[in-house]
């Protein structure tokens, strides 16, 4: 319930955030032609992000017959979740890992790698799988489009504030504006604060997909484990991922320094497995 409410709450903080940066940055004009310009990229991205991303890591989709431990678990789980089966992708990749995707339960899919389904015992493998299905049953897909759509218009903004003081244009409807320092400045920031908000409600949605994961699995500890498993194992073998998708594994298929962590989609996995290992009295 506290993950839930702190995605509403950073929902509805961006969505004022673009408001007011809309106004001061581009007046109302302004404002309404961003928006309508990140709805329409998103737009197509919603609709169609889950073709484009199995078909950029090489997913195949397999059948009972090619993969029947990995349908097995799926099966149990979507039922245990009350969401129709999503159909199952194996990605041949030795780095360990896995995503769900698609934009609601009635369209969704499960992609799991070649190197997660050696790593990992099935329990682990289950409460891993288990976590992906939470982020269908939670709508995740759709609530990070929300997120990114806002944020994408919050940039067109500042790309169009720092174009218009450059130039010069606008100067005489924006009389009573922050002026052309203060557009500048804004423009800087506003994207940084719409990223960091974005990740902000990634990383909530991975806490709550951890939680929904530990009940549908009915063990938190095999999830702790299996992240424990993957953070090390993707050190070791790094996924070839582009970082516009990292956010959609389970661990970030990523290596990168410490200070990029800090603007990693992903909560620390060591926060992460003390929350699930909290919660082994469910």
């Amino acid at each position: 319930m506290e993950n839930r409410i702190k995605t509403v709450l950073l929902l509805a903080g961006m969505t004022a955030f673009l408001i007011v940066i809309g106004r001061l940055l581009g007046g109302r004009t302004g404002m309404y032609l961003a928006f309508i310009l990140a709805v329409g990229m998103n737009f197509f991205s919603y609709w169609f992000s889950d073709k484009i991303v199995l078909k950029m890591y090489g997913a195949q989709e397999v059948t009972p017959a090619d993969a029947p431990q990995l349908h097995q678990i799926v099966d149990e789980l979507a039922r245990e979740a009350g969401i129709p089966k999503p159909k199952v992708y194996l990605i041949p990749d030795d780095s360990p890992n896995a995503f769900a995707t698609g934009r609601n339960p009635e369209h969704a899919a499960v992609a799991a790698t070649e190197g997660i389904m050696r790593l990992l015992t099935p329990a682990e493998l289950k409460g891993v799988l288990a976590h992906e299905i939470g982020h269908v049953r939670n709508r995740d897909i759709l609530i990070s489009t929300i997120a990114a759509t806002m944020a994408g218009a919050i940039m067109i903004l500042a790309d169009m504030a720092r174009f218009g003081a450059i130039f010069g244009l606008g100067s005489r409807d924006n009389e009573e504006g922050p002026g052309i320092i203060g557009v500048l400045v804004m423009s800087i920031i506003a994207p940084i604060a719409a990223m960091l908000i974005q990740m902000a409600i990634s990383r909530s949605r991975e806490y709550l997909a951890d939680e929904t994961g530990a009940q549908l699995a009915h063990n938190p500890e095999s999830l702790a484990r299996a992240l424990e498993k993957l953070s090390l194992g993707v050190q070791r073998a790094p996924m070839d991922a582009s970082p516009a998708t990292a956010h959609m594994f389970i661990v970030n298929p990523l290596t990168g320094s410490s200070l990029m962590n800090l603007f990693s989609t992903h909560p620390p996995i060591e926060e992460r497995v003390a929350r699930l290992r909290a919660m082994r009295s469910y």
